[in-house]
This record gives C-alpha cells, sequence and structure tokens, in this order.
C-alpha cells in the first residue's frame, strides 16, 4: 500500500499557476501603519474612555 503524502510537493498537480505570490499592489503599499501610543497618550485616552477599563 502506498504510504499518504507528507508534503504539499508529494501531491498531484505539479507547480502552483504563476502570479499567485505577486509582489504588493500599489493600493496595499500605500496603507498607513499603526500608530504606537505612548505611555503617558495611552494614559489620557484610557481615561477619557471609562468603558474600556478592565
Amino acid at each position: 500500500m502506498k504510504p499518504p503524502p507528507r508534503h504539499l510537493s508529494d501531491l498531484k498537480g505539479g507547480s502552483p499557476p504563476s502570479g499567485v505570490y505577486a509582489p504588493p499592489t500599489p493600493k496595499v503599499s500605500r496603507q498607513k501603519k499603526a500608530k504606537v501610543l505612548s505611555p503617558a497618550e495611552r494614559a489620557a485616552f484610557l481615561a477619557s474612555r471609562p468603558d474600556l477599563k478592565r
């Protein structure tokens, strides 16, 4: 009996079609990076939002 495939490369179908792992489009590259709050900014934000306290 044939052993079950253990790797993705063991499966039939050959290589994936080209373009699957395309470079990011300009729209993706333009997305803003997240702003990291300083401890003082974070404390001020949480003080203004009592519904977020644990």
